[in-house]
Order: structure tokens, then C-alpha cells, then sequence
């Protein structure tokens, strides 16, 4: 039996897409914060001082830089949390159903996130970041819980 047929393998799977849908979210967090900047009446002189161009930014547009930092804030929290499962996993460890559950979310949630922000609903954006964070989190309890 190769390695990749492994069904440690397969049960990493789900913590790879996890990590690569979560950092495509953070890339594709940019888009929303590039559509500001053309819509501030971009211009090749403003390639010099790029932050000094918030303050024309739409309302929406300063709400999408805010949007985009904060994803690669959740990147850094969630990545390390998706490589621990992954090592975890393919040590021939079972983590439960709700960590496959919660690494599938993370990213669903992230996307969600930067909408909502970027649409300025303030609640939902709160509920959707907490979510996210709680996501990563049981992740990290998990994988722990069942190493110890």
C-alpha cells in the first residue's frame, strides 16, 4: 500500500482544503481592496504611498482594507491549527467528525466574513469572525486533546 493510499491520507484531506481554501480567502480578500483603490481614482503616482490613498477610499473601501488585513490576521491563527491536523492525522491519530466539520467551515466562514464586513453588517460580521476563531480553535483543542 503506497503512502497516498493510506487512509491516514484520506482523513488529511479534508485539513489540506481546509488550509488551502482558508489562504485562498486571504488572496481573494485583495480583489475587494484593489476594486477600492480603482474606484478612489487610482493613479501610477499613487504607487509611491499606497496607504496614503485610505482616506479617499469609499466607506465600503475602507471597510474591504479592514476586511483584508484581518484575513491574514485569521491565516496565521488558523493555518498552524490545519498543518497540527494534518500531523496529526497522518500519524495514524483519529481526530472526531467535528474536526473535519470545523475545518470545512473555517474557510466558508471567512468568505462570508469579508462580505458581510465589505456590506457594512456590523453583527454578522462580528458573528462570523467569532465563528472562525471558534473553528480554529476546537481544531487546536482537538488535535491536543488527542495527543496528550
Amino acid at each position: 500500500m503506497s503512502f497516498l493510499s493510506s487512509p491516514a491520507y484520506a482523513e488529511a484531506v479534508p485539513y489540506v482544503w481546509s488550509l488551502v481554501l482558508s489562504f485562498f480567502m486571504v488572496i481573494l480578500s485583495i480583489a475587494s481592496l484593489y476594486a477600492a483603490r480603482f474606484n478612489s481614482q487610482f493613479e501610477m503616482s499613487d504607487l509611491s504611498s499606497l496607504r496614503t490613498m485610505f482616506d479617499r477610499y469609499p466607506a465600503w473601501g475602507k471597510r474591504a482594507s479592514w476586511a483584508q488585513k484581518n484575513s491574514f490576521e485569521s491565516f496565521t491563527l488558523h493555518a498552524p491549527a490545519a498543518l497540527l491536523a494534518i500531523l496529526v492525522v497522518l500519524s495514524g491519530l483519529d481526530l472526531p467528525p467535528i474536526a473535519t466539520f470545523v475545518a470545512v467551515a473555517h474557510p466558508i466562514l471567512r468568505a462570508i466574513y469579508v462580505i458581510v464586513y465589505i456590506s457594512n453588517l456590523a453583527f454578522l460580521r462580528s458573528l462570523t469572525w467569532a465563528l472562525g476563531l471558534i473553528c480554529s480553535g476546537t481544531i487546536y483543542g482537538l488535535c491536543l486533546s488527542v495527543i496528550t
